[in-house]
Order: C-alpha cells, then sequence, then structure tokens
C-alpha cells in the first residue's frame, strides 16, 4: 500500500469523523456556486439591470469565501485535535512528523477536492430552483432562466481548490509533534476540578447588564454612538460568562445534594463544568456568530419593514397629486384617463389646500365638507364641526412618524383678527396631506377668513378595482407626470423593494451561512468528545444505567450544548433588533419574533438530528 493510499483509507475509515466536516465544506462551495450562478446571470448582467446587484453578490461571495477560510481552518484544528492518539500510533510505528504532516496535507486536499465538486454538482441540481426564488425575491421583472453557468463553475472550482490548498498547507505547517506519552494518553490525561474567579464572575454580569441596560434606554442617535462601545463589552462579557460564570452555576448545583443526587442529575453535571470549560471558546464564537446572523437579517428585514409602512403610512390614497401651477387640469386629465384605460375603477376628491400663517408656521385649516370627503376616501369618520369653534386633526401614529406637538393655547386667534375655540379632542387622521397637525372650521367660519399665505391644489384617488394594475398605471402615469408633482403608494413601495431586496437576498444568504457554521462548529465539538463519552457510559452502564435514562441524560447533555450559546445569541439579538428599534422609533417586535423564531426552529431540527446519531453512536458500545 503506497502512502497516498494509506492517507486516502485514513480518511474512509473516519467517515463519522469527516463526514460533518465534508458537509459543511460542499454547503458552502454551494452557496459560494449559487452566488456566482446569480452574479454571472445574463439577466443580472445586461443594460436592464442595474450593476449594484452584480456588486452586491461579488461582495456577498467575497465574505462567504474569506469566512470559509476560518471556519475550514478551525474544522481542521478539531480533527487533529481529536486525532493525537492515532498520531502517536503512528510515530511508535515509525511515521516521521514530515510524514505526519504530509499526510494530513493528502487528507484535506482529498476532502476539500470531492466537497468542492460535491458543492458545485449540488448547486446545479437546485440551481433551477433557487433561481426561480431569487426570480420572486428579487422583485425582478425578466425571468431568470437555467443556464450552463461555466463561468461560475471554473470560479468556484478553483478558488477554492486553492482555498483548500493553501489550507492544507498551513495546517500541515504550523502541525507540532508533541510528548509522545502525551499523544498516547490523549484525552486521558487528568484534568483539575474547573474553578471560576468569583470576582471575574461578577464582571461578566456587570458587563452583560451594563451593556444590556445602555442598548435598552438609548434612543434615536444616541444608538449609533453607545453602539461600538456597547459590542465591546458585550462580547467581553459573553466571553467572560462561557469561561467563568458558567462554570460558578455548576458548581453551586453541585453543592445542592437535593437537586445534585436527584436521579441521573450526578451523571449530567460530573463533568459540565470541564465541558464547559473546554468547550468555552466554542461556545463564545457560535453565540457571536449566531448573534451576527441574527442581527443582520432582522435588521434588513426590520428597516425594510420600516421604508415601507412608513410609505403606506403617510400616503392613505392610492394616488395623489399636488401642484401650485397651470399646468395641474392636463396632469389630472392623464391621471384619469390613463386609469380608465387600465380598467380600473377609483374614487376621486380634489380640494384646495389654504396654508395660514399661526405662530412660527403655517398651517392647513381646512373647512368641514372638504375634510370629510377626504376622511370618507380613506374610511374615516366624518366629524361636525360647530360655528366659532375647531378641531385639531393630528397626522401620523406614534412610533413611526414624529410628528409636532398641538399648540397649548385654547383659542386660536388667525390674523383677519378671528378668534376660534379649540375641541379638547384630538383626531388622528391622514385625510388630507400634512406633515404634523391641521386644523377644521365649519364652512360658515372658512368663508370668513382671511387670505391665505399660500395655497396648492390636492387631489386624491382610491382604487376600488382593478387594483392587481395600479403598478402598471402609475409607471405609465410617471412618465408624463412629474414625481415631485404625482405619488403612487404602490409603485414608491415596490420600488423599495426592488431596490432592497438584492441587500436582503444576499444579506440572507450570508446569515444562513454563518448559522449553518455555527451549528457546525458545535457538531465538531461533541464528536470530539465522543470516545471520552462511549467509555464514560460504558462504564456506568455497569453500573445499572438503563436505556431510557441513558437517553434521557444524552438528551440533556446535547441540548446544553446546543442551546447554551443559542439562547446567549437570541438573548443579544433581541436586544440590537430593539436598539434598532429605539432608533427608528418603530415596533419591530414582530420582525424580531419572525427571525429569531425561524432561526430557532432550524437549530432545533439541527438538535433533532445530531442527537439521534449521537445516541445511536454511544449505545452501539453497551
Amino acid at each position: 500500500m503506497t502512502f497516498r493510499q494509506f492517507a486516502f483509507k485514513n480518511v474512509t475509515r473516519n467517515k463519522r469523523l469527516y463526514a460533518a466536516y465534508f458537509l459543511s465544506s460542499m454547503f458552502t462551495v454551494m452557496v459560494f456556486f449559487t452566488f456566482a450562478i446569480f452574479a454571472y446571470h445574463p439577466a443580472l448582467t445586461g443594460d436592464e439591470m442595474d450593476s449594484y446587484v452584480t456588486q452586491g453578490m461579488n461582495i456577498s461571495g467575497g465574505i462567504i469565501y474569506v469566512f470559509s477560510f476560518f471556519f475550514i481552518l478551525y474544522s481542521m484544528s478539531s480533527f487533529l485535535q481529536s486525532r493525537k492518539k492515532e498520531f502517536g500510533l503512528l510515530i511508535i510505528q515509525g511515521m516521521t512528523i514530515k510524514q505526519i504532516r504530509l499526510m494530513v496535507f493528502l487528507e484535506n486536499m482529498l476532502i476539500g477536492f470531492f466537497a468542492t465538486v460535491g458543492g458545485i454538482l449540488l448547486g446545479l441540481v437546485f440551481a433551477k430552483g433557487i433561481l426561480m426564488v431569487a426570480e420572486n425575491v428579487l422583485v425582478i421583472e425578466n425571468k431568470l432562466n437555467f443556464y450552463i453557468p461555466m463561468e461560475a463553475i471554473i470560479l468556484s472550482f478553483v478558488s477554492f481548490i486553492i482555498l483548500f490548498f493553501v489550507i492544507s498547507l498551513f495546517v500541515s505547517y504550523v502541525l507540532r509533534s508533541k510528548k509522545l506519552t502525551e499523544l498516547i494518553r490523549g484525552d486521558k490525561q487528568s484534568k483539575g476540578e474547573p474553578k471560576a474567579n468569583i470576582w471575574l464572575t461578577i464582571l461578566a454580569v456587570i458587563l452583560i447588564g451594563g451593556g444590556y441596560t445602555v442598548a435598552l434606554l438609548v434612543r434615536g442617535v444616541g444608538v449609533f454612538i453607545a453602539m461600538l462601545p456597547v459590542i465591546i463589552v458585550v462580547s467581553i462579557g459573553t466571553y467572560l460568562f462561557f469561561t467563568q460564570l458558567s462554570v460558578f452555576i455548576i458548581r453551586q448545583l453541585k453543592k445542592r445534594d437535593t437537586f445534585y443526587w436527584k436521579k441521573t442529575n450526578m451523571i449530567l453535571f460530573s463533568d459540565l463544568s470541564f465541558r464547559m470549560k473546554d468547550n468555552a471558546r466554542t461556545f463564545f464564537m457560535v453565540a457571536m456568530v449566531s448573534t451576527v446572523a441574527f442581527s443582520a437579517i432582522g435588521t434588513l428585514y426590520g428597516f425594510q419593514t420600516f421604508l415601507t409602512e412608513g410609505i403606506k403610512l403617510v400616503n392613505p390614497n392610492t394616488f395623489t397629486y399636488q401642484a401650485d401651477d397651470s399646468k395641474r387640469t392636463e396632469d389630472i386629465d392623464f391621471i384619469t384617463s390613463t386609469i380608465k384605460d387600465e380598467n380600473m375603477e377609483a374614487d376621486q376628491e380634489e380640494m384646495v389646500l389654504r396654508y395660514y400663517p399661526l405662530e412660527d408656521k403655517n398651517v392647513i385649516i381646512a373647512k368641514e365638507s372638504d375634510y370629510n370627503r377626504f376622511a370618507e376616501l380613506i374610511g374615516d369618520d366624518k366629524i361636525e364641526v360647530g360655528e366659532g369653534n375647531i378641531r385639531v386633526i393630528k397626522f401620523g401614529d406614534e412610533g413611526l412618524l414624529y410628528t409636532m406637538d398641538t399648540d397649548t393655547s385654547e383659542v386660536i386667534t388667525l390674523t383677519s383678527g378671528e378668534t376660534l375655540k379649540k375641541n379638547e379632542t384630538i383626531i388622528e387622521s391622514k385625510a388630507l396631506p400634512a406633515m404634523y397637525h391641521y386644523y377644521v372650521v365649519s364652512d360658515r367660519d372658512y368663508e370668513k377668513l382671511g387670505d391665505p399665505e399660500d395655497e396648492r391644489y390636492f387631489s386624491a384617488w382610491q382604487v376600488t378595482q382593478g387594483k392587481e394594475r395600479v403598478i402598471g398605471a402609475a409607471e405609465k402615469i410617471t412618465e408624463k407626470v412629474s414625481p415631485y408633482y404625482f405619488t403612487s403608494v404602490d409603485l414608491n413601495v415596490y420600488e423599495i423593494n426592488k431596490g432592497y431586496a438584492p441587500i436582503m437576498f444576499v444579506g440572507l444568504f450570508i446569515g444562513i451561512v454563518f448559522f449553518v457554521s455555527a451549528g457546525s462548529f458545535l457538531y465538531f465539538r461533541l464528536y470530539t468528545d465522543l470516545d471520552t463519552d462511549k467509555r464514560k457510559f460504558h462504564a456506568i452502564s455497569k453500573m445499572g444505567l438503563t436505556s431510557k435514562e441513558l437517553k434521557k441524560v444524552l438528551s440533556r447533555q446535547t441540548a446544553i450544548l446546543f442551546f447554551t450559546p443559542l439562547i446567549v445569541a437570541l438573548i443579544h439579538g433581541a436586544i440590537a433588533l430593539n436598539a434598532l428599534a429605539n432608533m427608528f422609533n418603530y415596533n419591530l417586535a414582530k420582525e424580531s419574533i419572525i427571525v429569531l423564531s425561524v432561526f430557532s426552529g432550524i437549530q432545533i431540527i439541527y438538535y433533532v438530528i445530531v442527537r439521534f446519531f449521537y445516541t445511536k453512536q454511544i449505545k452501539q458500545v453497551l
């Protein structure tokens, strides 16, 4: 058997250990290849498509490629750590450290080659489905037809072969020999009972608590100012949480005899402090990577919702038109005729908006009949205003629009000398276009008002039938009517989604890559300790541990490994999204729950699968 054959068989004999590494690497290649398919797709590189879509794909591919380097490097270090005993036996058989390095290099290149080829083939299999999803997500008018992506294939193959080559060289170069006794004993070496430093434990609580408090209290621009300090403080606190605070909590639980001696708790907690200490760096990395994924996707999704909901909020009508020049008649006739040509039906109202000087600003004062016509158009209730009175109308909703405070005076004196008494009840309505409060008076009082400071003609249409053709009609109208005068809510939202969708799409895939990688880190750590767990549970089974109790202990042990960093990441992500909501003064609870729930569901599925195979491996030795 040649040396190359030996390296090849060494990989095939360790299928369990290399399976996660191979599948995760193949998934990373597939994601990179998918981005390459988009980047080189004819529909995204033609003149009709803005270049920022392609640039976004290229940037995201670069991020994935850089992250893949560190991901694969970490994976290899986990493998080497679990193979110390194997290296010791090979040295006893006469293998030199130079030959071990060559063997590791060949093994990694072999896995890298098949992972690259497998990722490309898997990407080709699912390419059509992914293109169909992207066609809807990216809001692309032209269809993303399937094509043979030769450029994407060549780029992905060459890029990842180079990546695996560099990783293999680096890992084999830094692989250092230890004493033979250390290699042979492997993980059997005695470790002292982990202890937590009380001051570092307290510091962890202070840092995390302080960071959370600041993130929850700051508002507006203060979120930007506090962002970097909070990230640094919480990151340090998170590391101390896993290295110190978790160990402290476990030691306190073990001191409680009623808890520690209850059923199988002794088996679960006997070496849990060792695991938490040994896996602290992995837990910290998984928690921070998952937090980045949660926060990135939640921020993108939340910001998109904020923009689109803001547009809908300030524009309750399907179409609106404002102008103060003589062209308004021609424009309004064109809008009305376009609505008819598109076989749509719409209710229309128009009026003259009059602005009167009041204190330090000009405000709209409308008559009761005009207000009621436009209120009915958007489904708001009509109002009655008695003579000598004035109703205050507040425009906007709390939590999204910043509205100016209404005047505190009970009587308003106009420049004409007329005095009007305010009604104490403030009405909230967007019937008329104003970015703050405005006023409504009776029709008779309106006739008594003096000359306004300014006038604008305002028309609004509310489409009742043919709403699916609104965007097409709006595009035709904007070709002739200036967007400074004409507004279409549906068209504005469509344009926002069209421009924002590539960013959302890119962020979503990068977040998924980060999250899957975080799950793979946990898988590596779990299987690194598999041999130790086999020996431990084999010994305990001789003392009467039943199959049901074994499954219960393994389920809890695996759950702690998987969900401790996830719960920390979920809390970090929730705090981060809450800070984002404070910055925009907009409630992101719905978006936060959706994002965090989806990722939690993915992790639960991953946990169930890993637990099944892990338990199966342990039971084989009993």
